[in-house]
Formats: C-alpha cells, sequence, structure tokens
C-alpha cells in the first residue's frame, strides 16, 4: 500500500511538474524571441501571421461567431508579392504570442505604414477580396470571438497601434528603430530605449449592500449601463483612484473597497482594468451625478440586475416600448464584477 501511494504521489508531482514546465517553456522561449533578433526571424519561418488594415482585424464569419484566419510567412510573401509590395514589409510585424508547440505568432498590419516603410497602405476592399474575409473593426467584433482570439487581437492591436504612434523619438525627434519581436523601439541617436505601455484604469462597482450603483456615458449604446470607471493619476495608489473616481463621479464617499481582477483592454488606447467592488458609508447614498463624466447614474436592486443579467437580446422593446437597461457582454470584467455582485452581494471587504 505504502508502494502504491509513493508511486501515485511521485505521479501526481510528475505532471504537475509537466504542467509548470509547459507554461515555463512557453514563457522563456517568447523572452528569447524578444532579445534574440536572429531568433525571432528564424521564428517567422515557421509561424503564423494574422492580418490587420488600419488596426482591424482581418475576420472570416462562421455561424454566430468570428474567426481569425492564420497565415504562413510563404503565403504573406506572395500575397505582397501580388499587390506589388516589397516583402520587407514583414519587418513591420510583431509578436503577439506562441502555441505551446512553440509556433510563434505575429500580426501585422496591411493599412498602417511606418516611417522606414517604403511601401503605401494596401487597398482594403483588394486585399478583403483575395483574403476571402473581412477587416472589421475589433471594437464591434469583440464580443464575437472566443476568448483565445479576443485577448490575442486585443495584444496585437494594441501593439500595432504603440508602434505607429510611436515611430520618433521624443527627446531628439529622430526616426525610432522596432526590434524584430516589436517588444521595444531604439532612438538611434541617443540610445533610448521605449517599451510598450498601458495605462492603469480603475473599474469600481459601488454598493450599499442591498443595491449597486450603475452608470452610463453619451458615448455607451443605448440602455447599456456599467460599473463606474476612469484613468489612474500620477502619484496615486489603487486605492486613492477608487475613492477619487467615485467622489467625482457619483459625489459618493467609499468606505471599504476590495480588488477582484484585471484585465487588458484595448480601447481606446491599451488600458490595464483594475476591478474592484467598493462600499458607500451607511446613509450617505444621495447620487451626485457628475454630468461632465456621466450622462446618468442611480442605484440597482439585486432583482433588477438578475433580470438584466439573463437578457439575451438587450434591444428588444418592452410593452410600453421603453428600451430595458443592459449590462456589458460577458467577455468585459465589468460583466465579471456585475455578476460576482449578484452572487454574493454581502462580500467581505477591507477599509480603504
Amino acid at each position: 500500500m505504502s508502494l502504491y501511494c509513493g508511486i501515485a504521489c511521485r505521479r501526481k508531482s510528475f505532471w504537475c511538474y509537466r504542467l509548470l514546465s509547459t507554461y515555463v517553456t512557453k514563457t522563456r522561449y517568447l523572452f528569447e524571441l524578444k532579445e534574440d533578433d536572429d531568433a525571432c526571424k528564424k521564428a517567422q519561418q515557421t509561424g503564423a501571421f494574422y492580418l490587420f488594415h488600419n488596426l482591424a482585424p482581418l475576420l472570416q464569419k462562421s455561424e454566430h461567431q468570428y474567426l481569425p484566419p492564420q497565415h504562413s510567412l510563404l503565403e504573406l510573401e506572395k500575397l505582397l508579392s501580388k499587390f506589388g509590395q516589397d516583402t520587407q514589409r514583414i519587418e513591420d510585424s510583431v509578436l503577439i504570442g506562441c502555441s505551446e508547440q512553440r509556433e510563434a505568432w505575429f500580426a501585422l498590419d496591411l493599412g498602417l505604414t511606418s516611417s522606414s516603410s517604403i511601401n503605401a497602405s494596401l487597398q482594403k476592399s483588394e486585399m478583403e477580396t483575395e483574403l476571402t474575409g473581412s477587416f472589421i473593426e475589433l471594437r464591434k467584433a469583440l464580443f464575437r470571438l472566443n476568448m483565445k482570439d479576443a485577448s490575442l487581437l486585443s495584444t496585437a492591436q494594441a501593439l500595432l497601434r504603440w508602434h505607429d504612434a510611436h515611430q520618433f523619438c521624443s527627446r531628439s525627434g529622430q526616426p525610432t528603430e522596432k526590434n524584430v519581436a516589436g517588444s521595444k523601439r531604439v532612438c538611434p541617436s541617443n540610445k533610448i530605449i521605449y517599451y510598450p505601455q498601458m495605462a492603469p484604469v480603475v473599474i469600481t462597482l459601488v454598493s450599499d449592500g442591498a443595491r449597486c450603483l450603475l452608470a452610463r456615458q453619451s458615448s455607451f449604446p443605448k440602455g447599456m449601463y456599467s460599473a463606474l470607471a476612469g484613468f489612474c493619476d500620477i502619484g496615486e495608489s489603487l486605492e486613492e483612484a477608487v475613492r477619487r473616481e467615485v467622489a467625482e463621479e457619483v459625489g459618493l464617499e467609499v468606505e471599504r473597497l476590495h480588488y477582484s481582477a484585471s484585465q487588458h483592454w484595448p480601447f481606446p488606447n491599451s488600458s490595464l482594468m483594475i476591478a474592484c467592488h467598493a462600499t458607500v458609508k451607511p446613509g450617505q447614498t444621495e447620487i451626485q451625478v457628475n454630468l461632465r463624466e456621466l450622462e446618468a447614474a442611480a442605484w440597482f436592486s439585486h432583482d433588477e440586475v438578475v433580470t438584466a443579467l439573463k437578457r439575451n437580446h438587450p434591444y428588444t422593446q418592452q410593452q410600453n416600448g421603453t428600451l430595458p437597461f443592459w449590462l456589458p457582454p460577458k467577455l468585459a470584467i465589468a460583466h465579471q464584477l456585475i455578476k460576482e455582485w449578484v452572487e454574493k452581494p454581502t462580500c467581505s471587504s477591507l477599509p480603504a
């Protein structure tokens, strides 16, 4: 019996090591590609490319969702050649990940032009016909992608946008040069290194215990309400940013808060969404909407939020002709925050 248990324990340890080893191996491989230009060029030979046009990914419709097709380096070279483009354009591609089998994944925008590029932007309609797909704005397509593809294309768009906006050194004004992976840009004249960055944003679901506070901006789709959100100011801690945003937008003072999760969000210019739950001081629940920030804000009961979460078609009118309020789709971290509150509305929290 003891021998069997010993073997079982060793087997369990072995499989745990295999699982960890796969992740570590993959992470180390990506690190190597980011640091070694020759290794990254070699990886392109057997890698897969996702195509964009002016930051819109190439997608193909499959039943009720979108799928991003992959292209090999050879297919990409043939495509560029057919449209009279130099294969040097491939140097504008960025590394966005890899498979567990170490197949590297890259993204290339055929609509944007870099400061060092000798090629003009390719025509969108001609490319769509040739590639049997459509370049669709990511914001419109995001919620019709599976989780893996949504994350991958969000990373790709964020990197492509960052490189497009950082082609010149802010100190010297000279063109910067990207490494093969696209993990950094360097100014040749003063050797300053620029790395892609994300802007930290706090997104907070405020509760008074029995109700949660939801708000909307004028830019939101009609009828949609979400959690409060705002960029962190320089010098602020996470807790300070949450307290300030709630006070600024709805005139309430946070008593307690706790962290929930985080999510990369590609809009408007690549943000790190830091999700928190917050409770306000008892007896201080009167909302004072800051109309410079919000169009509306209101308290919603547990039952109202449960009903909203069950809505599959948010634009369906009620009998009185009005549209019911609806919530962000499942892929958004705001949806996760709201769902957590519904499932455990009186969760424990820490002083702010």
